[in-house]
């Protein structure tokens, strides 16, 4: 078996879809794991304005609804949170994908004077904080947040993660990567543009260029460029499909690379030295 095909198979990964099956998929996941834990009422989800947030987020907000319909409990909730660092420069965005999810509960968090605060904290131990580390503090300020908000809602945190961003590790660990449940998990990106499409989602949410955001330094950086690949080809990648010998070396050297992120905290029952 290929290294390909291994990926594709621990990401189960399909080469073609039916978006409205996938629709409820995951919808039926998300009211399965509240059935399961019937201690939890909530699901929390930041929203970012692009298109992981914006679809997850609607399909939190749809399997709330039904389980209200379903059990008679009003009490289920569905909060989606901006968590700014500052002033985004693309809140924009993030109003119409809050528009599209009309989710229950719309909070905002500012987390600039936290990710400051502990920026500085730092600093004045001695340490010199580079604009990447605090780029990732960033990212675990907005879970941490999530969280607490999770915490006061008997909530569960929803994360965005799918195929095409776990290949390559592109997420925070213990940050965006840090999640409750991940109801995009199997989906490449342009299959989560098809689930948006079939959702009625307008094509500025789907059609935007995916970044992180999350340095300074090169604000609205592109994923891709980050990556040093395009999106198309990993999906192409995850679907079974050749690409090219470039294409292919980069992707499989994230997947190496980021081994680490994709798996829970090392013990002595690990082979994590083979």
């Amino acid at each position: 078996m290929t290294l390909q095909e291994i990926i594709i198979r621990e990401l189960g990964v399909l080469s073609t879809i039916d978006p409205q099956e996938e629709i409820h998929r995951s919808i039926d996941f998300l009211k399965e794991y509240l059935k399961k834990h019937p201690f939890l009422k909530s699901y929390v989800l930041g929203i970012s304005g692009g298109q992981d947030s914006s679809l997850a987020g609607r399909l939190a907000q749809i399997a709330i609804e039904e389980m209200r319909a379903e059990t008679g409990d009003d009490a289920y909730q569905f909060i989606a949170i901006r968590l700014p660092y500052g002033i985004q420069a693309d809140e924009d965005d993030a109003q119409r994908a809050l528009a599209f999810i009309k989710p229950d509960v719309s909070l905002t968090v500012n987390i600039k004077e936290a990710v400051d605060g502990q920026v500085t904290a730092l600093e004045a131990a001695g340490l010199s904080i580079s604009d990447f580390n605090k780029g990732n503090i960033k990212a675990r300020q907005r879970m941490i947040t999530q969280y607490a908000v999770a915490g006061e809602h008997k909530g569960a945190v929803i994360g965005t993660d799918h195929a095409a961003e776990n290949i390559t590790g592109f997420f925070t660990k213990f940050g965006d990567g840090g999640a409750d449940v991940l109801p995009l998990f199997r989906l490449n990106k342009r299959q989560g543009k098809a689930l948006l499409a079939a959702l009625g989602a307008e094509k500025a949410i789907y059609e935007k260029i995916p970044t992180a955001d999350l340095e300074e330094n090169k604000p609205g950086l592109a994923d891709e460029v980050a990556l040093g690949v395009t999106y198309n080809d990993i999906d192409d990648y995850l679907e079974g499909k050749t690409v090219s010998p470039q294409a292919q070396e980069i992707i499989e050297n994230w997947w190496k690379k980021t081994a680490h992120k994709r798996h829970l905290p090392i013990t002595v029952f690990d082979d994590f030295w083979k």
